[in-house]
């Protein structure tokens, strides 16, 4: 031990180990030099060593701007800069159902869906897709894929009835799966989906995808009543003639005339409606004559003095006319001559024909007063005998063995 003056002892240190801890620190402090060494300026985050500078000279060291590093907030130091990966999934989707709700066009959904991994996952959140607008499904029938089946698939498994009504029409019709198509369309009209509930009333009116045995006359216009009851322009159209001819209720001609005419009205209405939203007015069309043969506008109301363009077709009958435009339907099939319908024929003689002319042929009641003084009135000329296989085409049309022209 030794002691100092003031009486302090201090324990006897080994000699061998004061030798070591001198060699330890000389070394950690020629690391440390060397490291300090190495060391320069920082510019932008890059870091310069002397090995960069070994072939400058004093002029070039003096141009070089030094600068410090751009602070990061230590939450983010290991993500980047991008903020958007802060935001909750609850609030993404919030937003993306609020764009698909209001989308005009498939793409608006699809561009969002193919902007990063994190859109595409949440962009085919249930929720979003079952609150998607009609307009994004409006696509055309040559960008038909498997890819567009699949996501229509989708939107119809999240609940989206546009999407259950639009796969349904091009199964039932395009792709003939009759049975998947019209439990699509039975979903929609569950969910009071009126173009649904007027397409499966034509289905029963026709009795397509079966024989001419399989057609209930009562479920279509039962299917039709629930759909004129939610303002469906088509179906009160045809409930009108339903009860004017007696097909499949009874007769009552003042009750069908009222409905004919509740048609027109709303059909005025929607009208009235669009002509407010666009630059032109209401006064150019209310006392326009009614439009020459070939002029695409609205066929019943010129009875009234009334030029009214066409109201556009639904997106799935813009499909099927796109669909079958190109393509051979089948042996002795038909299309429906209205040019806004697109719906074919399931088995031959499905369709009633023009009881005068006999050159079209019609889906629906519906259809015949819409393209009569649109195209046909101006067309239609009597012929003596037209009736191909008399015993089979009476039997399978309406009461009166065909469509009777210039009704509307």
């Amino acid at each position: 031990e030794m002691r100092t003056r003031r009486g302090v002892c201090y324990p006897k240190v080994n000699a061998n180990n004061m030798l070591l801890c001198f060699q330890n620190n000389n070394h950690n402090m020629k690391k440390n030099n060397k490291i300090q060494g190495n060391r320069a300026l920082v510019n932008g985050g890059k870091c310069y060593t002397k090995r960069h500078f070994s072939s400058l000279n004093d002029r070039d060291l003096s141009t070089i701007p030094c600068r410090k590093r751009a602070k990061i907030s230590p939450e983010f130091a290991g993500k980047g800069s991008d903020l958007f990966d802060t935001l909750p999934d609850d609030l993404v989707i919030c937003i993306l159902s609020k764009l698909s709700s209001s989308a005009s066009s498939p793409a608006d959904l699809i561009n969002v869906l193919i902007t990063c991994k994190r859109f595409n996952g949440l962009g085919m959140n249930s929720v979003v897709l079952s609150k998607a607008s009609p307009k994004t499904f409006a696509m055309k029938a040559k960008n038909w894929s498997e890819c567009a089946h699949r996501f229509l698939k989708l939107c119809a498994d999240a609940g989206n009835v546009e999407a259950c009504y639009t796969l349904g029409m091009i199964r039932f019709y395009c792709l003939e799966n009759r049975g998947s198509g019209a439990s699509l369309m039975a979903k929609a009209a569950i969910n009071s989906h009126a173009p649904a509930l007027y397409s499966l009333a034509v289905i029963q009116f026709n009795g397509s995808g079966g024989t001419k045995n399989d057609k209930d006359l009562r479920a279509g216009v039962a299917l039709c009543a629930r759909a004129a009851f939610l303002g469906h322009v088509d179906a009160l159209r045809e409930l009108g003639h339903c009860l004017q001819d007696g097909y499949g209720v009874r007769q009552n001609v003042a009750e069908g005339r009222r409905f004919l005419v509740q048609a027109n009205a709303r059909e005025l209405a929607a009208a009235l409606t669009c002509s407010t939203s666009s630059s032109t007015s209401s006064s150019c069309w209310l006392s326009s004559p009614p439009p020459a043969s070939g002029n695409l506008s609205c066929p019943l109301l010129s009875d009234f003095g009334c030029n009214v363009p066409t109201p556009d077709s639904h997106a799935a009958n813009r499909f099927l006319g796109e669909w079958f435009a190109g393509r051979v339907i089948g042996s002795g099939l038909r299309l429906c001559s209205h040019s806004s319908c697109g719906r074919p024929e399931t088995r031959r003689h499905e369709f009633r024909r023009c009881s005068v002319c006999g050159a079209v042929n019609y889906c629906s009641r519906a259809c015949q007063a819409l393209d009569w003084k649109l195209r046909h009135k101006a067309e239609c000329a009597p012929v003596e005998r037209w009736v191909d296989n008399a015993v089979d085409v009476g039997a399978d049309e309406g009461p009166n063995g065909g469509v009777n022209a210039g009704e509307s």
